[in-house]
C-alpha cells in the first residue's frame, strides 16, 4: 500500500487479502533480520492482514523507480509473483525506468501504455466554441431544445457550416474515446 525510503532501508505498509492471512504473519515472524529488520501487525481479521515492516535495504526495483525520477503509485498488487502497478510518467522517465530495470536484471513487462490527452487540446478553438454553444442551447439534449438552424443563427454562420464544424468535432471526440491503448 505504501513504501518510503528510510534512513536504514525501506519502510513498507502491506495489506494481504487471502484465505489464510496467518501465513503472512508467520512469514514475518520467521523472517531473518537481514531480510526484515522489524514488523508490526496493524490489523488482522479472517481474510486480511495489514503489516508495517522495515527492510534493511531498498530493493532494486524500487531503487530503479526512484533513480529514474518516477514516483511510486500505490497500491501495488502482487499476483503470481508479479508486481502489478500503474505509473503516470513522461516518455523520457519511462525509458529511463526501463533502462534502470534492465541494469538490475529485474524481469518486467509493460502491458500497455496510454497517452493522456487534455480534452481541450482535441478540438480547435472554433470547434470548441461551436460544441459549447450547442451543449448550452440544448442541441445534444433529448428531445432537442435547439435545432441546427437555431444554432447556426446563434453562431452567425450558415446551417451547413454549423453542421460541418460540429461533425468534425464529434468525429474527433468519438475517435479519441474509442481509440485503443498502445500495446
Amino acid at each position: 500500500m505504501s513504501a518510503y525510503p528510510a534512513e536504514k532501508g525501506l519502510l513498507v505498509v502491506l495489506e494481504a487479502t487471502m484465505a489464510d492471512p496467518s501465513v503472512v504473519r508467520r512469514l514475518f515472524e520467521r523472517a531473518p533480520e537481514e531480510r526484515i529488520s522489524s514488523s508490526e501487525v496493524l490489523h488482522a481479521d479472517e481474510q486480511t492482514v495489514l503489516v508495517q515492516f522495515q527492510l534493511p535495504f531498498v530493493p532494486s526495483p524500487y531503487r530503479a523507480l526512484l533513480s529514474s525520477g518516477n514516483l511510486p503509485q500505490f497500491p501495488y498488487v502482487i499476483e503470481d509473483g508479479w508486481i502489478v502497478c500503474e505509473l503516470t510518467t513522461s516518455h523520457e522517465r519511462l525509458s529511463k525506468l526501463k533502462d534502470e530495470l534492465e541494469e538490475t536484471g529485474f524481469t518486467f513487462e509493460v502491458v500497455w501504455v496510454t497517452q493522456s490527452v487534455d480534452p481541450t487540446d482535441l478540438l480547435t478553438d472554433r470547434q470548441r466554441r461551436f460544441m459549447t454553444e450547442a451543449a448550452e442551447r440544448g442541441y445534444y439534449d433529448t428531445p432537442r431544445e435547439c435545432s441546427l438552424t437555431d444554432l447556426a443563427a446563434a453562431l452567425n454562420v450558415s446551417k451547413s457550416t454549423a453542421s460541418v464544424v460540429l461533425h468534425r468535432a464529434e468525429e474527433t471526440i468519438v475517435k479519441e474515446f474509442f481509440s485503443e491503448p498502445i500495446a
